[in-house]
C-alpha cells in the first residue's frame, strides 16, 4: 500500500476532491485545520524561496554593475518578486494535483508526476520575461523572447533559461517532499495517538472487567454466609440481610469508579469483614485502621476487598483454629503500602493464589505499570501476607 496515495494520505486540497460534495461543504473544522497547515507550510516555503531569489539576484547584480553586457542576466527584485507571486498558484496546483496522483501504480503515476514537474519548471523563465516587460529597465524591455521552440534553441538565452529550470524543478521537488513528509508524520502521530487511545480503551475495559469479577464472587461467598444463619438465628441472618444490601450499594457504586478515598475502602473492607464475623464469631478476629485516622490519599477502588476475601476464605480453610485477619496502612517515602495479613494452617503454610491475588495484581499492573508491586506469600511461621505498593495519591486520581 502506497503512502502517497490521495485516498491514504489527506494531501492539500484532496479533500475536496475525493469527497461528495455535500461533505466538502460541510467540512469538518479538523479538515479545514489541516488544510490551513499544509497551506501555511507552502506559503512559508515559498516565501523563503522567493527572499533567497531575490537576495541572491540583488547581489548579483550589485556585484557585476559596470560590465558591458547588452542584457542584464538578473532582473530586478520587483520583477522576480513579481514572478513569484504569478508562480504561487501554480506551485499549489501542482502540488494538490500530484499529491492526488500518488504514486501508486508507478507506471502510470511517474509520467503524470514528471509532467507536472515539468510544467512548473518550464513556467519561471518565460514568466520572469513578462515580469522584466512589465518591472524592467528600457534596456530589459527591448529584450524579445524568442518566439518558438525552434527559436529558443537557437538562442543565447537557453542556457540560462535551462538553468532557471532547473532550479525551479528542485524547487518545486523539495516543496512536494516538504508537504508529503508533513502529512505523513501527521498521519503517524494521529496513528500514535489512536493507538493511545484505544490502548486506554483497553484498560478500562479490563479494569471494569476486573471490577465486575468481584461482585458475583463476593455476593457468592457471604449469601453462603447468610444462608449458614437462616435456619438457626434468623435474626442475625435478617441483620445480615441488611449490611449485605448496603455491602452490594457500595460494591456498585465503588465499581463504577478506578479510584476512591482510602477511608471510603477501609469502611467497605470492615462493612464485608464483619458479615463475616457474624459467621465465624469464634474463630475470626479482625483488626481495621480506623478511618478518622487515615491519610486523605486515593487508592484504586475495591483493591482491598480480594485480599480480606483471600485471607478469609483461605484462612479458614482446612483447619477449626482461630484465623487472626489484620489491614495495615503506612505511608513510605512516596508509597502508600496496604498490607493485608492472616494466620493459616500450617499445612497450609504455601497459600494458595486464587483469582483475587491474580486480579490485584492485574488491576496494578494495568493502573499504575512498574511504580506499583503487589506481593503475597508465607511470612513468619504460620502467616500469610498480601502487600501492595502504589503510588502516593494525595491530590487524586492520575
Amino acid at each position: 500500500m502506497s503512502a502517497l496515495r490521495s485516498e491514504n494520505i489527506d494531501p492539500l486540497f484532496t479533500a475536496g476532491s475525493l469527497a461528495p460534495r455535500a461533505d466538502v461543504r460541510d467540512m469538518s473544522s479538523a479538515g479545514r485545520s489541516i488544510w490551513v497547515q499544509q497551506l501555511t507550510i507552502l506559503t512559508f516555503f515559498w516565501i523563503y524561496v522567493a527572499s533567497s531569489n531575490i537576495l541572491y539576484a540583488n547581489a548579483m547584480r550589485a556585484s557585476m554593475e559596470g560590465s558591458n553586457t547588452e542584457h542584464p542576466l538578473f532582473a530586478p527584485w520587483d520583477a522576480r518578486l513579481a514572478q513569484h507571486l504569478f508562480l504561487y498558484p501554480v506551485l499549489v496546483g501542482c502540488v494538490w494535483l500530484a499529491l492526488r496522483i500518488g504514486w501508486q501504480p508507478l507506471w502510470r503515476a511517474l509520467p503524470l508526476q514528471a509532467l507536472c514537474a515539468v510544467f512548473f519548471s518550464a513556467l519561471p523563465a518565460p514568466v520572469l520575461w513578462l515580469c522584466e516587460q512589465m518591472f524592467g529597465t528600457p534596456m530589459m524591455k527591448s529584450h524579445e523572447m524568442p518566439a518558438s521552440l525552434a527559436m529558443l534553441a537557437s538562442s543565447s538565452d537557453m542556457p540560462i533559461w535551462l538553468a532557471v529550470g532547473t532550479s525551479f524543478l528542485l524547487t518545486y521537488f523539495f516543496a512536494l517532499a516538504l508537504l508529503t513528509g508533513f502529512t505523513l508524520y501527521r498521519r503517524l502521530r494521529d496513528s500514535q495517538l489512536r493507538a493511545a487511545a484505544l490502548e486506554r480503551a483497553l484498560s478500562a475495559a479490563q479494569l471494569a472487567a476486573l471490577r465486575l469479577q468481584l461482585s458475583p464472587h463476593t455476593l457468592f461467598n457471604l449469601l453462603h454466609t447468610i444462608r449458614g444463619h437462616i435456619t438457626w438465628d434468623p435474626v442475625a441472618a435478617q441483620a445480615m440481610i441488611v449490611q449485605l444490601g448496603e455491602l452490594l450499594r457500595r460494591l456498585l457504586a465503588a465499581g463504577e469508579r478506578e479510584f476512591t478515598r482510602l477511608p471510603n475502602e477501609l469502611q467497605f473492607v470492615r462493612l464485608y469483614l464483619e458479615l463475616q464475623q457474624r459467621r465465624f464469631a469464634d474463630r475470626l478476629s479482625v483488626v481495621v485502621p480506623d478511618g478518622g485516622g487515615l491519610p486523605a490519599v486515593w487508592v484504586p477502588s475495591l483493591i482491598l476487598q480480594p485480599l480480606v476475601e483471600n485471607a478469609v476464605v483461605h484462612g479458614l480453610a482446612a483447619h477449626d483454629g482461630a484465623v487472626a485477619v489484620s489491614v495495615e496502612v503506612r505511608i513510605e517515602a512516596d508509597q502508600l503500602v496496604l498490607r493485608v495479613i492472616n494466620t493459616i494452617a500450617p499445612q497450609r503454610v504455601d497459600g494458595a493464589a486464587g483469582i483475587g491475588l491474580t486480579n490485584v495484581r492485574e488491576r496494578l499492573a494495568i493502573q499504575f505499570g512498574g511504580r506499583a508491586s503487589f506481593s503475597a506469600g508465607p511470612a513468619d511461621g504460620n502467616v500469610w501476607l498480601a502487600e501492595a505498593r502504589i503510588p502516593l495519591l494525595r491530590d487524586g486520581p492520575p
